[in-house]
């Protein structure tokens, strides 16, 4: 775990440095360099960035990299101003574009750490995503992922709420990690906290309900097993959502 808190330092210093020494070993070349051409450099910098990190570090990268573009590469120079439409597309193309590509490749990194854990983990996923296809009800899919999440985060309980967000209970994120209110709750020396922990489930960009995760005082669940619990969520959205525009 330490390994990868300190991935994420590096990123999220990477993510306000890279763009613009990016940017600036290009400013001798800016009369003859497209600025779409630009753009896509910059966008390959945001990918790198959010590979080594986490979605945060990809975001702050692709918002440095929109601003710097402005700056140092639309008209008028040396200023946060553009002046031409196709300028002002171009960096909004970037902003969107980085923002994307940086939660995918945030994401192509969790999946990673997935793969390196046991055949049990993997198991659940393919058990569930075959069930996700195979089942006629999407409430088959929930019901069994109730019970994986009972096991896999050795909870006291669990249970599925559809389409409900009443009150502010610590929530489990899609990196893994855990939040409650505006700060992050270390799972990793203190376990889950001591009350219930929702999961929230989403399909096609569309939130569907939430998993109410009842924890098991003393037990500390691993990050692979907490990103396992994500990816499980996830498939219950997946499911739902093909049930909904079935």
């Amino acid at each position: 775990m330490p390994r990868y808190l300190n991935r994420d330092r590096i990123a999220l210093v990477a993510a306000l440095v890279a763009p613009l020494a990016v940017a600036v070993v290009l400013l001798p070349f800016r009369a003859g360099l497209p600025n779409t051409s630009v753009a896509l450099v910059l966008v390959v910098i945001v990918v790198a960035v959010a590979a080594v990190g986490n979605r945060l570090a990809g975001a702050l990268a692709a918002v440095s990299a929109a601003v710097w573009f402005n700056f140092f590469f639309t008209q008028p120079y040396q200023r946060f101003a553009i002046t031409k439409s196709a300028d002002i597309q171009t960096a909004v193309l970037l902003l969107v574009v980085g923002l994307m590509v940086s939660q995918l490749a945030a994401r192509a990194r969790r999946l990673q750490v997935i793969a390196i854990t046991d055949a049990d983990y993997l198991a659940r996923i393919h058990d569930t995503a075959t069930l996700a296809q195979t089942a006629k009800a999407p409430d088959t899919v929930v019901d069994h992922v109730t019970a994986q999440l009972t096991t896999l985060l050795r909870l006291r309980g669990c249970r599925f709420e559809y389409g409900t967000l009443i009150g502010h209970p610590p929530r489990l994120e899609q990196d893994g990690s855990v939040t409650w209110g505006h700060r992050r709750w270390d799972v990793d020396r203190m376990g889950l906290p001591g009350e219930e922990v929702e999961l929230r489930t989403f399909g096609n960009g569309r939130f569907y309900g939430r998993f109410m995760l009842d924890p098991t005082p003393g037990t500390v669940p691993p990050l692979q097993a907490r990103l396992v619990a994500v990816t499980l969520a996830d498939q219950v959205g997946t499911a739902l959502d093909t049930a909904g525009s079935g």
